[in-house]
């Protein structure tokens, strides 16, 4: 079902989820979640792990939603569409058991040939693709000034992932959810966050 917005809040809660690092031989990620009020104030954060280039990220998130105690959460963002290496988010499912509407966010356009490439050494291929596909056309959004973000979503008219991503990217070309998630996941698998989300 498609959630309708009638007006986008500067303040609308949104949860944004990022995997932090892990290295060759690591069976398992991090995979934190940063609560905001639009890209202004973070109301809290959560956490799960998932299997490197395992098939459990669509239903641990969703374990994690169900339970979530934050209740006026409207949607749910995720840096990328695969934690863990190619542990792909099944969005439309996450959607479907959650009730959230998902919004997929990437810095550059995927490169599906190259993915394609990648996913031939993973265990059950034409799975991981099809949730993939099933995402649909990734969308370029403005985020600062001429610069942004590509988006796949579902739940929501592309207006409001548009205007959602828009409203929360208040530092950066990221929506500050994904970027402290990302920042966060970092500092606790590595002691400290590197580089520039």
């Amino acid at each position: 079902m498609t959630k309708q917005f009638y007006s986008i809040k500067e303040e609308v809660r949104v949860v944004g989820f990022d995997d932090g690092p892990f290295k060759r031989g690591d069976t398992h990620v991090l995979v934190v979640g940063c609560v905001f009020r639009g890209g202004v104030f973070m109301d809290g954060v959560v956490s799960t792990t998932v299997e490197v280039d395992g098939l459990d990220s669509t239903d641990k998130l969703c374990e994690l939603l169900l339970n979530l105690r934050f209740k006026d959460v409207r949607v749910v963002m995720l840096d990328g569409i695969a934690f863990g290496g190619f542990n792909v988010v099944d969005i439309k499912r996450l959607h479907e058991e959650s009730g959230y509407p998902v919004i997929v966010v990437t810095r550059d356009m995927p490169d599906f040939d190259e993915i394609k490439n990648a996913l031939k050494h993973t265990d059950d291929p034409s799975i991981r693709l099809k949730m993939m596909e099933d995402a649909g056309k990734p969308h370029f959004v403005k985020t600062k000034g001429e610069k942004g973000v590509y988006i796949q979503f579902v739940g929501l008219e592309k207006k409001d992932a548009e205007g959602i991503v828009s409203v929360c990217a208040t530092r950066s070309l990221l929506p500050e959810a994904i970027r402290c998630a990302h920042l966060i996941g970092q500092g606790l698998a590595l002691g400290q966050s590197r580089g520039s989300p």
